[in-house]
């Protein structure tokens, strides 16, 4: 059967393939359209399995907000390199799975790669995934979302340096105006930028506490003039040790990074604002995402790669 131009420029739109790749699935399966696009997303699965070794800790963090602000979602999606993250076909493949992902009713990850993708159904989220791996040409990897509800205020949600990192903040309030949105964002961005690690110290919880006293206790120990000190003191060290570790750790505690005179934390930003709306204002939780956190990059040592390839 004759492939025409007009048939690989259908199966292209279909797939997202190269031309040529599109003419060869065509010729392979004598024109038959649907069994060219099984051929393709065969291809794209073991294109994805050779690229499987390669670390992809580049990437992009994406969030996305329903109309009516009660709902958001926040979604990591890694490659290999930087350059890559920076592409508009992978910027454009994130943004859609981050619609997949607010969409989901699966709450892990593997379950949602094995789900049906948004964008057509005849294939599962990994499936499409690896169709978009054999197009883009690096290992990629769609590696953690997160959703969030708020039905008595609103969800609020901060990229920051172009996706590296993704924030959503659950508000309860009963007024929503501007000058509260803007208080959202800034404290977003104080997520973003000094990464705490729990909401309030309630969150704590009293094994970590325990643990930390522990360290504290033995560095005192190890120290010749400080272990000297009565029992009384040391206890009052550790204590004071303890609650400056909240204040960084804890986000209400935290000093608000805008604050004028340095010492006012975010908690009492968050009370100033609702006084000044006439709100009840409470920032029940957030989510932070950082793109390649905890993944471990390969170092490039392009000198020794190429002496290599060269047999020195």
């Amino acid at each position: 059967m004759a492939i025409t131009a007009g048939m690989v420029k259908e199966l292209r739109e279909m797939t997202g393939a190269g031309m040529m790749d599109c003419k060869k699935a065509l010729t392979a399966t004598e024109g038959d359209m649907d069994k060219a696009v099984e051929f393709l997303r065969e291809k794209g699965l073991a294109t994805a399995q050779k690229k499987a070794g390669r670390i992809a800790a580049e990437g992009l963090c994406q969030t996305l907000v329903s109309a009516d602000e009660k709902h958001a979602v926040v979604v990591e999606v890694n490659a290999e390199t930087d350059f890559v993250a920076k592409n508009d076909v992978f910027q454009g493949y994130v943004a859609q799975v981050a619609e997949a992902a607010m969409e989901t009713e699966t709450t892990t990850t593997e379950d949602f790669l094995a789900s049906p993708w948004k964008f057509d159904t005849t294939k599962t989220v990994n499936e499409a995934l690896a169709a978009q791996i054999a197009v883009i040409g690096e290992n990629m990897n769609i590696r953690r979302f997160a959703k969030a509800s708020e039905e008595n205020g609103f969800i609020a949600s901060y990229t920051h340096m172009g996706g590296k990192i993704g924030v959503l903040v659950d508000v309860e309030t009963d007024v929503v105006n501007d000058a509260v949105r803007e208080m959202a964002r800034n404290v977003a961005m104080q997520i973003a930028a000094l990464k705490p690690q729990y909401t309030n110290s309630s969150e704590v919880s009293e094994e970590y506490i325990a643990h930390e006293k522990e360290i504290l206790l033995a560095q005192i120990m190890n120290d010749p003039k400080e272990s000297q000190k009565p029992e009384k003191v040391i206890q009052g060290m550790i204590s004071g040790r303890i609650n400056k570790e909240l204040k960084e750790i804890c986000l209400l505690d935290q000093v608000y990074v805008k604050a004028e005179d340095g010492k006012q934390n975010v908690a009492k930003y968050v009370e100033e604002v609702a006084k000044a709306n006439g709100a009840k204002i409470t920032v029940k939780g957030f989510v932070r995402f950082e793109t390649g956190e905890g993944i471990e990059k390969k170092q490039e040592d392009f000198a020794a790669e190429v002496a290599a390839q060269m047999g020195n």
